[in-house]
């Protein structure tokens, strides 16, 4: 399964059968009873200079599956197969420490929360320099140079660099985070919801400062997040999770305009309107979702489907091409009329 936004250029990230699961254990002994299972065979590819959006309410897996691609976890199985303009493709599961430390340098990530992923008592300057500085690329004067020039790139003033996280608003931090990230030049940045946190109009800014530093530096983006609104601008191809599994993919207009999973339907019905006249037709979701450690049988989201009939809840459901580039895992994918977002 691709999810390669129509793009021909060689992929930067190949993720194969991805799993990450957690134990339950009680007692003691630490007996096990239960597995929680994070992320459950997700398999998708990044083009290169492409972004791919990965979006889903909480809890269904996004953030995990982000940390174990830069492998901050270590992934239960899969592959993740990450194409190193130095090393070539290599393997990162499994991969030593040596080889981690290099395929750093080229993956990164921001951070949803640009208040606590910032070192209170770092300046600007030790914070965006630190990975320049780890990884012996400059030093003194250099670092100096590089932290400014990288500084004035995301819209910050040089002589902020003696300054400290607390003087800056949610905004500029952010802008810290992505100027950070950028300093060591990588191909593949992790964003796990970098406007979440953000008001509306700073969100728009950040985002035209993605795009336009995807396009100065050849850029390939993760980009998590629970907001089809903001993915919709940014995004090449969407990937929706659902309790830990993959869903539906699609390149974003097709995805947008001719959903093939209730699930995506429900998302894009929360969408925003931009005309206050036209009415929205919202489908509510019944129910919670369940829990990755309680998986309802055959297809996860049949308790919630109003679409759902006796055999969803008996057999589940492949991700297949319905179209295509077009993937989705609902038994009923043909039979139903989705509405998506004009």
């Amino acid at each position: 399964m691709t999810a390669n936004s129509g793009h021909d250029g060689q992929a930067i990230l190949q993720v194969q059968e991805l799993k990450m699961y957690y134990p339950i254990t009680r007692g003691m002994l630490k007996r096990r009873i239960g597995t929680v299972k994070a992320v459950d065979g997700v398999t998708f590819t990044v083009p290169e200079a492409t972004t791919l959006g990965l979006v889903g309410e909480s809890g269904c897996g996004k953030t995990t599956t982000g940390r174990c691609i830069l492998r901050a976890l270590d992934p239960t199985a899969g592959r993740i197969i990450f194409n190193d303009k130095n090393l070539g493709p290599t393997e990162v599961v499994g991969a030593n420490k040596e080889t981690l430390r290099r395929l750093r340098i080229n993956m990164q990530m921001i951070f949803q929360d640009p208040y606590n992923s910032l070192n209170p008592r770092m300046t600007l300057l030790e914070i965006v320099g630190e990975p320049l500085l780890v990884n012996g690329i400059a030093r003194g004067q250099e670092i100096q140079d590089r932290v400014a020039e990288l500084l004035r790139r995301v819209g910050l003033r040089p002589e902020y660099m003696r300054r400290y996280p607390h003087a800056f608003s949610g905004g500029q931090r952010q802008r810290i985070g992505i100027a950070r990230a950028l300093a060591l030049r990588p191909q593949l940045i992790v964003a796990d919801e970098p406007v979440s946190a953000l008001d509306v109009s700073i969100q728009a800014q950040t985002l035209n400062l993605l795009q336009e530093l995807q396009r100065e530096f050849n850029l390939s983006y993760l980009f998590i997040a629970h907001d089809l609104s903001v993915v919709e601008h940014i995004a090449d191809a969407v990937a929706v999770m659902y309790v830990g599994k993959l869903v539906e993919t699609a390149e974003t207009e097709e995805l947008y305009l001719n959903p093939r999973h209730p699930y995506t339907e429900a998302l894009l019905s929360s969408v925003p309107k931009p005309d206050p006249t036209v009415q929205r037709q919202r489908v509510l979701l019944a129910g919670d979702v369940p829990s990755p450690a309680h998986r309802p049988s055959g297809c996860c989201f049949h308790p919630r489907c109003r679409y759902a009939q006796p055999h969803c809840a008996e057999a589940e459901p492949e991700l297949r091409e319905v179209s295509p580039g077009h993937f989705a895992a609902c038994h009923l994918t043909g039979q139903l009329s989705l509405r998506g977002v004009v």
